[in-house]
């Protein structure tokens, strides 16, 4: 019989100026109170495990890794788009006005690719 991993479960605060911090993080009953407080408060969930044990390293009020960055930077933005939100100073139009075609590539031996 294999035995179950505990369920586990962190929370990240972010201001919008400084790297996320580790805000709360608990296995099986407090994880089940972390997200269930983040129901309550209609706080979009993300679950992946693998996530979740590797910010779980962390200390409470620690910064996440540079590492982690891009990753987390996809899932704030993907949430604040759910709940309606975007970063101050932001503005759609001028996104949809830029040239965001990638410039072509320089290969070895002369080759681009775009």
């Amino acid at each position: 019989m294999s035995k179950q991993p505990p369920r586990q479960a962190i929370a990240l605060s972010y201001d919008g100026q400084q790297a996320p911090t580790l805000s709360a993080k608990g296995d099986d009953a407090l994880a089940e109170a972390i997200l269930a407080i983040a129901r309550e408060h209609e706080v979009p969930i993300y679950e992946n495990a693998e996530l979740v044990r590797l910010l779980a390293r962390l200390e409470l009020g620690e910064q996440i890794p540079e590492a982690l960055y891009l990753t987390i930077a996809e899932i704030i933005a993907f949430a604040w788009q759910l709940r309606g939100k975007v970063p101050a100073g932001f503005n759609d139009d001028a996104a949809s006005e830029r040239d965001i075609t990638p410039p072509l590539l320089g290969l070895p031996n002369g080759r681009s690719t775009i």
